[in-house]
């Protein structure tokens, strides 16, 4: 198949680059212009697994502008906060044969989508797989070779042809894809997961380890998979876990699968990039609202993360102004 890749971030680079080792054709679309750079000058993007095994993997890589091909699909793998800034920058390349596939986190992103992609040519899909974006023109893959898991499921739950062509060559890049029959179901199990792990690793700036090891990980976790399991019942959202279940893939995400990871939202914070709480836990809360529950804890950690953010801006301006200005000897 051939792809494009909008979005050339951590999950970008290793879905892009699993997919063309299993022999797709694969163009990555970037903005970030120090990644860009970076790419360019060095022949390809530095790919890493678990911090060892530095090599070079050389990718094709365009902007929104010198983009000029026709793919079978584009993959979206951009913050939600960027997504309809690419979309706009991208639109001139859509055509209404097109694929839109994402496992984006959060939401929001599909209601921008369905303005450039018709509802039964966008499949949505999440993702349990760790990567970390250390800097510009590199990329690393945290767990062994196959590690992580995904769900995938087309809007209007009718897989045709072209979704499960895609599922193959997921299945080929070992990226171990399940194609389930609920799509917003399915989106909001993962957005209930990242509720917990991403805001509270991210509030507290720890390793999923050491949240997951805690005394108090069942309660804090529990009160936050309830609250969002009782709005998705009042939404008549059928979710794809039961409590128990999903309670179970946290303590094993945390404890036993990736106990030194800081997930995304943590890895935005600490490099001065805005946080996608409001996609996850804010619109948790929403949607709370909507159907007459008030989620007071999500509500919590959604101004929590927020202060966290603001701390680290305050912190970096008081160090800003007190570092010493150079002087010019005459």
């Amino acid at each position: 198949m051939k792809f494009a890749m909008i979005g050339a971030g951590a999950m970008g680079l290793r879905y892009g680059i699993l997919l063309q080792e299993a022999g797709n054709d694969v163009t990555f679309i970037d903005t970030w212009q120090p990644h860009i750079d970076k790419i360019r000058e060095q022949g390809g993007v530095y790919v890493m697994r678990d911090h060892e095994n530095r090599h070079l993997v050389d990718i094709k890589l365009e902007t929104p502008e010198t983009y000029d091909d026709d793919p079978d699909m584009f993959i979206f793998f951009t913050k939600q906060m960027q997504l309809a800034d690419y979309l706009e920058r991208c639109a001139h390349f859509f055509k209404p044969k097109h694929y839109a596939f994402t496992c984006m986190n959060g939401m929001g992103h599909i209601e921008k989508l369905q303005q450039y992609f018709d509802d039964d040519k966008i499949i949505g899909g999440t993702a349990l797989i760790a990567t970390v974006l250390p800097g510009p023109g590199e990329v690393d893959f945290m767990g062994k070779p196959g590690a992580g898991k995904m769900n995938m499921c087309p809007l209007n739950e009718k897989p045709d042809a072209m979704c499960k062509q895609l599922y193959n060559e997921l299945e080929k890049g070992h990226m171990n894809p399940t194609l389930t029959d609920d799509f917003m179901g399915t989106l909001m199990t993962k957005v209930i997961f990242n509720s917990v792990i991403n805001t509270i690793c991210t509030m507290f700036e720890i390793q999923m380890g050491e949240f997951g090891n805690f005394s108090g990980f069942d309660q804090m976790a529990r009160q936050l998979i309830d609250e969002a399991y009782d709005i998705c019942a009042r939404a008549d959202i059928h979710l794809v876990s039961s409590r128990k279940e999903e309670m179970i893939a946290l303590e094993r995400n945390t404890r036993i699968d990736m106990p030194l990871h800081y997930p995304s939202m943590y890895q935005d914070m600490t490099n001065d990039r805005p946080t996608e709480v409001d996609y996850i836990n804010g619109y948790i809360a929403k949607l709370g609202e909507k159907y007459g529950y008030n989620a007071p804890t999500h509500k919590f950690v959604t101004q929590a993360v927020h202060l966290a953010e603001y701390h680290r801006q305050n912190e970096k301006k008081m160090r800003e102004q007190q570092e010493p200005k150079e002087t010019i000897a005459i």
